[in-house]
């Protein structure tokens, strides 16, 4: 699902690039870095997280999905100078195999991590993409999240501001019992901040075949 322009703006403001890195330090915290890795990321905006992937997670390379092509152009502009290290695609967090066909990813254990700032919560079949995610990590790869809830879209500023699936929205409970249905072992590596509003955690892939 597409951002309204209000949040467009939002995601693309000094602000919220702050608060990213805030957010990504407290992923680092609970999951490390990723020296090295291939990764994923979910929904890259204007860039900005993807670059923090690069630059503080340490990754080698990230292949990065978005729906709206001015997100992508803007990611695009930011991430230059990584050249190949940053590969963007036009495409569902759903079905990453068909977005990233034309450089080799999305494949089955296509990645060591697969990183989501704050994207899946905009996705109807939200149980589709940790699907997705469980498909293309590798065994023991790392699932970084940080989410919105449906405490904090129940609020008054999100309702009105913002747009979101109004169906099926995911409580931090209902967040964390969905990961080991595919897979994904939270443990202890996750936290809430305001209430329950945002969650955030790490979760690892277990071996093929495990559930």
């Amino acid at each position: 699902m597409l951002m309204n322009a209000v949040e467009s703006a939002l995601v693309d403001s000094a602000p919220r690039r702050l608060l990213q890195r805030y957010e990504a330090h407290l992923l680092l915290e609970l999951g490390g870095r990723t020296p090295g890795a291939r990764t994923a990321e979910l929904g890259c905006g204007p860039g900005y997280g993807t670059q923090l992937i690069l630059d503080l997670f340490g990754a080698a390379s990230v292949d990065a999905v978005d729906l709206d092509p001015a997100m992508l152009a803007k990611a695009r502009r930011r991430l230059r100078r990584h050249g190949d290290a940053a590969r963007l695609a036009g495409g569902s967090a759903t079905d990453l195999a068909t977005a990233f066909a034309h450089v080799g990813g999305g494949t089955d254990a296509s990645y060591e991590a697969v990183f989501d700032f704050a994207i899946i919560h905009h996705i109807p079949d939200w149980r589709d993409a940790l699907a997705e995610v469980a498909r293309v990590l590798e065994p023991g790869g790392r699932f970084f999240f940080d989410e919105v809830t449906a405490t904090a879209l129940a609020r008054p500023t999100y309702r009105v501001l913002f747009d979101h699936p109004t169906h099926d929205r995911f409580t931090t409970g209902e967040f964390l019992a969905e990961l080991p249905r595919h897979g994904l072992d939270v443990g202890d590596r996750w936290r809430t901040r305001i209430g329950g509003d945002y969650l955030f955690g790490v979760a690892v892939r277990a071996a093929r075949g495990r559930t």
